[in-house]
């Protein structure tokens, strides 16, 4: 049997990013005479990627985005937001220490996430925190994206796991549906992005501190897979 295999999401999971995202969107949409989003705003706005995150902005700001600017927008934030990378972005109190105890035990990590591989991988490398993971796969990686669980089996296989061995870690609906839609435990987190109560989507289990992650939690959400199968 392969490793036991743990997912993680990006934005609000492992890595605190609102700032940036925060700074790039504003700076984005500043030249369109939107007023400026805040952090208050964030959780209205992230979970399906910048382009995604700017359509919202206008939409929360009641104005129109034509097709043609939104692709002219989308290469200004990526602009923004690379050259500036990693900015204020850090990872969550915990969170390399719970990378190297999962791996201590023999277990593999990975990361899923729907931020783009053009940004998420350039940020995890700038963060200094690429040997942890086995993968990194992007909303760009495959053909769909979270919450499709084929997202979630997609990074399963370039990470060498199997669905029944794998738990997935994150901060919103899109983590937590994506998990259970490809059939896997889940970790809910209640300190990152999620518009609700992350304890009201469901997940198998939730933390406030990755120090609550640990290596008997995996094996226990794993058992109860092997006693469902």
């Amino acid at each position: 049997m392969s490793s036991p295999l743990v997912i993680f999401d990006l934005d609000g999971t492992l890595i605190d990013t609102a700032p940036d995202l925060i700074d790039s969107l504003n700076h984005t949409i500043a030249p369109a005479g939107l007023a400026p989003m805040t952090l208050d705003d964030l959780h209205h706005l992230v979970g399906q990627g910048a382009r995604v995150m700017i359509k919202r902005a206008f939409e929360l700001r009641k104005v129109k985005l034509d097709e043609a600017d939104a692709e002219v927008l989308f290469n200004n934030f990526v602009d923004h937001y690379r050259q500036n990378m990693p900015g204020k972005s850090r990872p969550f109190p915990g969170v390399v220490e719970c990378l190297e105890r999962l791996a201590a035990a023999g277990m593999t990590i990975a990361i899923c996430t729907n931020k783009s591989e053009p940004l998420a991988i350039p940020l995890i490398e700038e963060l200094g925190l690429t040997s942890h993971f086995a993968t990194i796969t992007g909303g760009d990686t495959f053909p769909v994206r979270k919450p499709d669980a084929a997202h979630i089996f997609g990074t399963i296989e370039k990470a060498g796991g199997t669905k029944d061995n794998a738990v997935m870690v994150g901060d919103s609906v899109n983590d937590i549906l994506a998990a259970k839609n490809a059939g896997v435990p889940s970790i809910g987190v209640d300190f990152g992005y999620s518009d609700v109560p992350i304890a009201d989507l469901s997940p198998s289990t939730v933390i406030s501190h990755f120090d609550a992650l640990t290596v008997d939690l995996v094996k226990e959400l794993l058992a109860t897979v092997e006693v469902a199968s």
